[in-house]
């Protein structure tokens, strides 16, 4: 069993780490200044890039929608995995070995180098598989995608490809790529006899199966010929990397448009896939030869957000009887889902590529438009086995119907679907009412225990109880914003890592620098500072510097800038975070931002990010040198003006007759100020 990454470790590995090459994976990056780079937000949808990386700190952040964090966050959100799996994935790239606590393990190098030998026998046959499809022997499989509408485009978007007949063209193609037997023999892309291994996939059109990541992990491969005696669709056996009841076919292609819009649509098959994103239906995933369970509703939740804001799944199925046998398998796991979820039944008994086929984009559209809750069609298919022009037939669906209808998890909801009931039996609402609650009361499959907290109840710990509630620091191994926090869990609160360092630490403490949070342990509220304040314009671009170039406050330089005072009371709390950090700054900048971030208070982590990669207005080393002593020289200029200030008002106040020692005294500090304000202009 893994245990919790070593804190050491995890900040190796974002050390370690260039973050533009992670990024780049996902966003084109262009030059924006000394050290910075630009592109296209991946999280909003944007004309003009306004999304950041700065390497040099190790973080990114989007002027346009806030977004904002390190490399362990970004394949965090892009991806969408955890932020244990992130730092395994991360440490995999780099080749870093982690270590655990608490005695546990985690995957081996060993372990690691299979796993990439696996993947990459997978990417060059599916390379293969697509270069195959433009041959001449693939002409079958080319009709068969023409005859549901499919073009060369269409087959290149989804990487469709052909298996060619024959027993070892595959074969060959990887042993000729370095594989060996025992090798090729744990991809599942070949079958075992007496003579040895050969392709499982022969004479088959050929779709790959993806992860979130984008990596291929399988194959999903129609027969297209009468003598071939296989099934009609033949998918690559478990292996360690493919394991169907945790794939959703489609899913690489459809994260970001489910993440976005909040929905997920679960079709039936390859071609369904292609058919919904083709019409204008990019959510659109497909389980692979099993049904929709437990472990594919981790991945929309995770994808969703699924946190009782909103959201919805929408499942398509023939209106046949098997098809509505699937939908009711659907409601049955429904009680795991935040999200709304609703069924979409085309009555013909069309599949999503079949209307597309015959009737064009638009009816597929209008198939999941049509979409109504799972509740609806679950209680309306136990009423259709009863004879409702009855007395007998009404009571004998009620009863069946009621537990239904006690399973709603929204308790706003279910008195409303009691009233619908009562009125598709044509019966009292006092009546079926009666008969919900007595089901509720003898505890209906699925319904919440008395006082128990339903929504999030799966959510695997999160807000359970309110524990470890997001507070300044966030704590190692604890949540935070973005799912800061070594081993987080999320924005949403704790998670199961146990106390200390591995726990988010407990609201109400104090904050260095700022003054103490209000007894109730909520965060003081900074407001955004005005861009068209000089002063806290001036106050930002100081601490873009300290941020950026913390070598430039050494010595003299350091001292000035610690005994500072900000008037921005947001950047005087990230200025006394400096304060609080510097001591242990050991030269990294990485883990310098890093550090900052975890000092200052949360509402204000993402302006820190925000100051770390910012582009400094210069273009080579010596401008940016030069930049640095100019604003630090004018933050140090204002500090003596307020000094002087303040001085010349006790001055005034003073009795120079009654003082005359101290009326002298405060005449010699005002003369040093002012010559040191000076010495600085003449520096620069």
């Amino acid at each position: 069993m893994a245990g919790l990454i070593k804190r050491e470790d995890i900040d190796e590995v974002r050390q370690r780490t260039d973050i533009k090459e992670v990024v780049d994976g996902y966003v084109t990056l262009k030059g924006a200044g000394l050290g910075s780079y630009k592109g296209l937000c991946p999280f909003h949808d944007e004309r003009s890039p306004s999304f950041t990386v700065r390497p040099q700190v190790g973080r990114y952040h989007c002027f346009g929608c806030g977004e904002d964090g390190d490399v362990i966050s970004f394949v965090q959100k892009l991806d969408h995995t955890s932020f244990h799996e992130a730092v395994e994935k991360l440490a995999a790239r780099i080749g870093y070995e982690l270590r655990y606590e608490d005695g546990g393990t985690g995957p081996s190098r060993e372990e690691v180098g299979k796993r990439q030998r696996l993947l990459d026998a997978h990417k060059i046959a599916d390379e293969f598989f697509r270069a195959q499809l433009l041959t001449a022997g693939a002409a079958e499989g080319r009709k068969f995608l023409q005859q549901r509408g499919f073009d060369r485009a269409a087959a290149d978007q989804f990487g469709v490809g052909y298996a060619p007949q024959g027993w070892d063209a595959l074969l060959k193609h990887l042993r000729g790529r370095g594989f060996t037997d025992p090798e090729l023999k744990l991809t599942g892309m070949f079958s075992e006899g007496n003579r040895g291994i050969y392709d499982r996939f022969r004479g088959r059109l050929i779709w790959p199966i993806r992860d979130i990541a984008g990596d291929t992990i399988g194959f999903g491969a129609r027969k297209l010929y009468e003598d071939d005696q296989g099934p009609k669709y033949l998918n690559t056996p478990e292996t360690t990397l493919y394991k169907k009841s945790q794939v959703l076919y489609g899913i690489d292609l459809a994260k970001r448009n489910i993440a976005r819009d909040r929905q997920l649509v679960v079709v039936e098959g390859y071609t369904d896939v292609m058919a919904c994103h083709l019409a204008g239906i990019p959510t659109a995933v497909a389980t692979c030869g099993t049904a929709f369970a437990a472990d594919h509703i981790k991945i929309a939740r995770r994808l969703l957000s699924d946190d009782g804001t909103g959201g919805e799944v929408i499942f398509t199925f023939d209106g046949d009887a098997a098809g509505q046998k699937a939908a009711l398998r659907a409601f049955e796991e429904d009680q795991r889902f935040v999200a709304q979820t609703y069924v979409a039944v085309e009555p013909t008994g069309a599949d999503p590529c079949d209307l597309r086929q015959t009737r064009g984009d638009a009816a597929v559209r209008d198939l999941i438009s049509s979409r109504k809750p799972l509740f609806e069609f679950a209680i309306k298919a136990s009423l259709r086995r009863h004879n409702l022009d009855t007395v007998e037939g009404r009571v004998a669906a009620l009863r069946e119907s009621a537990p239904v209808v006690a399973q709603i998890r929204d308790a706003a909801i279910r008195p409303g679907y009691a009233r619908e009931l009562a009125g598709w039996l044509g019966m009292p609402i006092e009546d079926v009412s009666r008969a919900v609650a007595a089901a509720a009361k003898r505890g209906a499959p699925g319904t919440p225990a008395a006082g128990a907290q339903a929504p999030g109840a799966a959510g695997g710990g999160a807000q359970a109880g309110g524990a470890a509630r997001r507070s300044h620091g966030a704590g190692y191994n604890g949540a935070g914003s973005n799912g800061a926090g070594y081993n987080g869990a999320g924005s949403n609160g704790a998670g199961s890592n146990g106390a200390g360092y591995n726990a988010a630490q407990g609201s109400g403490q104090n904050v260095p620098g700022v003054a103490a949070l209000p007894p109730s342990g909520v965060l003081p509220s900074f407001h955004r500072p005005d861009p068209r304040d000089p002063v806290a314009s001036m106050e930002r671009q100081a601490l873009e510097v300290a941020l950026q170039e913390p070598a430039m406050l050494g010595g003299e330089a350091w001292e000035r800038f610690a005994t500072a005072r900000f008037a921005t009371p947001a950047y005087q709390a990230i200025h006394d975070a400096i304060r609080a950090t510097a001591p242990g700054f050991s030269g990294d900048a990485v883990q310098w931002v890093e550090a900052l971030r975890q000092e200052v208070p949360e509402p204000l982590q993402p302006l820190v990010s925000e100051l770390a990669v910012v582009p400094l207005p210069a273009h080579t080393a010596e401008a940016v040198q030069k930049y640095c002593r100019d604003i630090l020289a004018r933050l140090f200029e204002l500090q003596i003006t307020r000094v002087k200030a303040d001085k010349l008002g006790q001055l005034q106040r003073l009795d120079a007759a009654a003082h005359p020692e101290e009326f002298q005294q405060l005449n010699r500090e005002l003369m040093m100020l002012e010559m040191e304000r000076r010495a600085l202009r003449s520096d620069n």
